[in-house]
């Protein structure tokens, strides 16, 4: 039976979308087209959802790192992310994940 206000065609869409349970089963995409078709083939699996929460136990552990930065170049930093209305660790954090992205495309 299918709910209604929902065409049968949606409902086999839905059934056959695949699930992974490892985030490394994600591919790196080379286009916009790719990764929109990947993501309407492919779902994370529920607990890998979870553990991806914010909330959760392993989302929130981290470790202290300690940097050294010239005084002006700190200064810079800070002035930055006020623009922007951000803490400016987290605005460094954000630099650094993005950097990770674009150098483990490049492999």
């Amino acid at each position: 039976m299918v709910p209604l206000g929902q065409p049968a065609s949606a409902i086999k869409r839905i059934l056959a979308v695949q699930t992974f349970a490892n985030w490394e089963d994600v591919p790196i995409f080379d286009t916009e087209s790719a990764e929109a078709a990947f993501w309407s083939e492919n779902r994370p699996a529920v607990r890998l959802m979870e553990s991806a929460v914010a909330g959760s136990a392993d989302a929130t552990e981290s470790v202290t790192v300690t940097l050294r930065f010239d005084p002006r170049m700190l200064a810079r930093i800070k002035r930055l992310a006020r623009m922007r209305y951000l803490n400016y660790q987290s605005m460094v954090k954000q630099w650094l994940s993005e950097r990770m992205e674009q150098e483990l495309r490049e492999r």
